[in-house]
């Protein structure tokens, strides 16, 4: 059984560096992305850069809610 983590991301788009750190909050990232929100680009690279960051592949990533929003729940699976 693979178990799942979820976690809040705060996405701020149009940034100058890409970056994904945590927040001074419990549980709560801040996602800075060059990508504009313009036709999924900034949530293709909110995908990668959270692969990248918790050593997963892309396709343990996924948007569960707020794909539209700048407050996103990311849920990445555990393979």
């Amino acid at each position: 059984m693979s178990n799942a983590k979820t976690i809040r991301v705060k996405v701020k788009p149009n940034a100058r560096v890409s970056s994904l750190e945590p927040s001074g909050e419990a549980g709560l990232w801040q996602a800075k992305l060059k990508s504009p929100p313009v036709d999924g680009k900034a949530n293709a690279e909110l995908i990668a850069l959270v692969a990248e960051r918790f050593g997963c592949p892309k396709s343990a990533v996924s948007i569960k809610s707020g794909a539209s929003g700048r407050m996103k729940l990311v849920q990445i699976k555990r393979v």
